[in-house]
């Protein structure tokens, strides 16, 4: 236990699965957007495969382990980030059916295999490059938000090529990137299925896009409900509540 933190990395938990994961303020936290994309996405429940690309210290697998029995690949470039993921994984008794593998998405078809995956969820960089000048973000904290060595397209063509026929990709972005997503989905076999705008609060314009595709689906977009993070009162709706600890209707 003493050795399981390096640095300013803290143990925190994670409510609603009773589980923990290895976090840092200098190098990388997940954020709410990594709960609703877990919540999102559909999952095969008992057996498949499920790949989760910019896995970053690997909340949405870790996520996802509560939901299903499946085989998750965890995909992140950065090395220390993988490596907290793969503490984290460890720590939680998961090592058999988490795996982490420490590469770059694109092109990672070529090394997981083709058409082989029943799931793919992305967190991606929300960020254009050009952006990335912010002098208070470390090189982990740029890479993970800015698009700096992976773009919007490349995540979707890598989400397509993992996916089997009639697979779904599950993504959360920005709202102002709608139609790039739904262009560069459909440029790669990915048919939008599903959608879902996240809203600070009622009254307010969404700040994050939930979407989810098949692969060689039919057209067929659902629009689904709203959801709202904060209540007139200020604490979260009780939907919210329920995603991060697990309380019961």
């Amino acid at each position: 236990m003493e050795n399981i933190l390096q640095d300013d990395e803290r143990l925190d938990y994670l409510l609603a699965e009773g589980l923990r994961i290895i976090q840092s303020p200098s190098v990388f936290s997940f954020s709410l957007d990594a709960v609703l994309l877990a919540k999102f996405a559909y999952v095969p429940i008992r057996k498949g495969k499920i790949v989760d690309l910019c896995a970053g210290n690997g909340a949405i697998p870790l996520f996802l382990s509560a939901r299903t029995n499946a085989d998750i690949t965890a995909v992140e470039l950065q090395g220390r980030l993988a490596n907290m993921a793969e503490r984290s994984i460890r720590y939680n008794g998961l090592e058999n059916r988490i795996h982490v593998v420490n590469d770059d998405v694109i092109n990672i078809a070529s090394r997981l295999g083709y058409e082989r995956y029943d799931t793919v969820t992305c967190n991606p960089p929300y960020f254009p490059a050009y952006e990335a000048s912010e002098k208070n973000l470390s090189e982990h904290v740029a890479i993970a938000r800015h698009e700096l060595r992976l773009t919007l397209e490349q995540a979707i063509q890598s989400a397509s090529e993992l996916l089997k026929q009639g697979g779904k990709a599950a993504f959360v972005h920005r709202p102002g990137r709608l139609l790039d997503i739904v262009t560069a989905m459909r440029a790669n076999r990915l048919e939008p299925k599903r959608i879902r705008f996240v809203y600070p609060k009622a009254g307010k314009e969404a700040n994050t896009l939930l979407i989810e595709g098949i692969k060689d689906g039919k057209p067929d977009l659902k629009i689904l409900p709203p959801l709202y993070v904060y209540g007139a009162d200020g604490a979260y709706t009780e939907e919210v509540r329920q995603l991060l600890y697990g309380q019961e209707n």
